[in-house]
């Protein structure tokens, strides 16, 4: 058993969160209501998880200084966004347990590494291609065809970092202007439906799944989410197998989500995954009013080595984003019934930005 494993916080401990967003705000506030304090380290000065926590540590993630200062305060770290950098993971590794693993982080920092990864696992993913130059993404349109859609290996969200290709289009100009030498081609994927997975994993083994969740995006930006996916149990027995199968051949312990496409049709699996969020994730919003356990207190409870939840759902739930000026509007959803408003405390709205959300539960009793 490694030193990580060990990890049995105790009420009054203290969590060190890495990133100040929304996510790391939901996170405190789950650890709150268990007794457990925490401790964010961002370097934005704004950052909105900076309001619910009594220490923050405003400074960047190269200064190594601030790094070990904030390692000394807490008992155990973990981060809110994936794209941690691996310097700064290291410097807090030597010093407590991170968990997820960061080496965790380098299969999913990278997309590339990361379909390798659920390949090697007898996990279907759109068919994919490394490129690192104009010639190499010629000879990857050639085997994989087009529509195709070309991504940067690392970083990118919410459509970013990403660029569609269609007969007749300038390869060469769509390689510049993506700005990167490290890309993987990826295969249209004519999908059904957009679906994901929040599973939490425990350091013992143990495997929660909440529902499957339907999403709907727009602009590449997730506007709903609903629980459960209509979709054949079947294959939500499949998708949730999947998950638990990702999270433990990754020996994670927290919470991740596993974002799949359903194939409409085809002799093929009918189940692909698109991407693993080595984090708590938008699509588990809905979580935090309509189940039992949350994905922010389940994630909580895996890194603290507390036993986690059974997750009961408590009807059938959507989970819409409040993007840019549509939190100007917030007062419009406080007078739904059986609805929740979540605001997230970012300040001015900006377009294409998550400033909140609303989750509406619809019980089996129609209340």
């Amino acid at each position: 058993m490694t030193e990580t494993n060990r990890v049995k916080l105790k009420p009054g401990d203290t969590i060190g969160i890495l990133g100040g967003g929304q996510l790391g705000r939901m996170l405190a506030m789950a650890a709150a209501r268990l007794g457990l304090r925490c401790q964010v380290f961002s370097p934005d000065p704004d950052s909105p998880a900076f309001d619910v926590v009594l220490n923050a540590t405003c400074a960047e993630y190269a200064d190594v200084e601030a790094l070990e200062l904030f390692a000394g305060d807490v008992d155990v770290i973990t981060y809110e966004f994936e794209n941690v950098p691996s310097a700064a993971a290291m410097v807090l590794d030597a010093r407590r347990p991170v968990l997820p693993n960061r080496k965790i982080l380098e299969t999913t920092q990278d997309r590339l590494a990361e379909k390798d990864f659920v390949t090697r696992l007898g996990i279907g993913t759109a068919a994919y291609a490394d490129v690192t130059s104009v010639a190499s993404l010629r000879e990857a349109i050639l085997r994989i065809g087009l529509p195709a859609v070309l991504k940067t290996r690392r970083f990118g969200y919410d459509g970013k970092g990403q660029a569609i290709i269609r007969d007749g289009d300038d390869i060469a100009k769509v390689w510049t202007s993506l700005g990167t030498k490290s890309a993987i081609l990826e295969a249209f994927v004519p999908f059904e439906r957009e679906i994901s997975v929040i599973a939490a994993r425990a350091a013992d083994g143990q495997v929660e799944c909440f529902d499957v969740t339907e999403n709907e995006h727009r602009d590449h930006i997730l506007k709903i989410s609903r629980a459960p996916a209509p979709i054949p149990d079947d294959l939500a027995e499949e998708a949730l197998r999947i998950a638990g199968q990702i999270a433990t051949a990754l020996d994670y312990v927290g919470v991740l989500a596993v974002e799949m496409f359903v194939l409409a049709n085809g002799t093929g699996p009918k189940v692909l995954v698109n991407e693993i969020a080595p984090r708590v994730h938008n699509s588990g919003h809905w979580t935090l009013d309509g189940a039992s356990v949350s994905q922010f207190e389940q994630h909580i409870r895996a890194i603290a080595g507390w036993p986690l939840g059974k997750p009961v759902r408590h009807g059938e739930v959507t989970m819409t984003n409040l993007i840019g000026d549509e939190i100007t509007r917030y007062e419009e959803w406080l007078t739904v019934p059986g609805a929740t408003v979540h605001i997230y405390g970012k300040g001015t709205p900006k377009p294409g930005r998550k400033m909140g959300h609303v989750t509406e539960v619809i019980r089996p009793n129609g209340k």
